[in-house]
């Protein structure tokens, strides 16, 4: 009987699970310190690894952080719900709007990330990255476009509508702290309360809109 060779499978989940571990630690370094603060020791101590393990991994920290924004682009892609031309404008919000809610509360450290590299005039990201934003904001405006044109919704600028609901969504990432302090809850905000913010920002949106709540 032949004998199966399960080491390349061990070597290759072993792989898989440190990269991960480096890239939360890494999530953590970069959302506290920033892209100049941050250093590889440091992310090699919260992941619990010696720094030549990170660096057999990943070549320097610039490698670590591109691949932390794809990872957080990756996030908002495959979480949030696209727009299609043929969808009703009133749902599609809703739903984009709820889901940009939710993956800020499940994952604000990737918004903080983002939000602290635009802050810094966004000069870590690499030119694919602006491409392919570019791009989706572009085949956003064309379907708000289509839907205008329609009669479907209320004649609105499409890129500023975007720009507004991102800048309400991910407000509940960015400043959470701010929102727990004036709020006066403890350390972090109750799911309810994402749920009421998703319920004012779809009320405001779609009304803006001329669209039924």
């Amino acid at each position: 009987m032949a004998v199966v060779k399960r080491m390349p499978q061990k070597a290759g989940r072993i792989r898989t699970e440190r990269v991960k571990l480096i890239l939360k630690a890494a999530e953590q370094e970069f959302a506290l310190h920033g892209y100049r603060g941050a250093t590889v020791q440091r992310i090699a101590d919260l992941a619990n690894l010696p720094k030549p393990n990170v660096l057999y991994y990943f070549s320097n920290k610039q490698e670590i952080y591109d691949e932390v924004l794809n990872n957080i682009l990756d996030l908002w892609n495959n979480k949030v719900n696209e727009f299609h031309p043929e969808d009703d404008p009133a749902e599609s919000l809703e739903r984009y709007i709820r889901s940009k809610v939710e993956v800020s509360r499940k994952y604000p450290i990737a918004s903080r990330i983002f939000a602290s590299e635009i802050i810094h005039g966004g000069q870590q990201l690499s030119p694919s990255v602006k491409t392919s934003t570019q791009q989706w904001i572009q085949n956003k405006v064309e379907i708000f476009q289509h839907w205008m044109d329609e009669g479907k919704m209320a004649r609105i600028d499409p890129a500023h509508l975007i720009f507004m609901i991102w800048g309400s969504t991910q407000h509940y990432a960015d400043y959470e702290k701010q929102i727990c302090w004036v709020m006066m809850k403890k350390k972090k905000l109750p799911a309810a309360e994402y749920e009421k913010a998703a319920d004012t920002i779809c009320d405001v949106v779609l009304r803006g809109c001329g669209l039924k709540v």
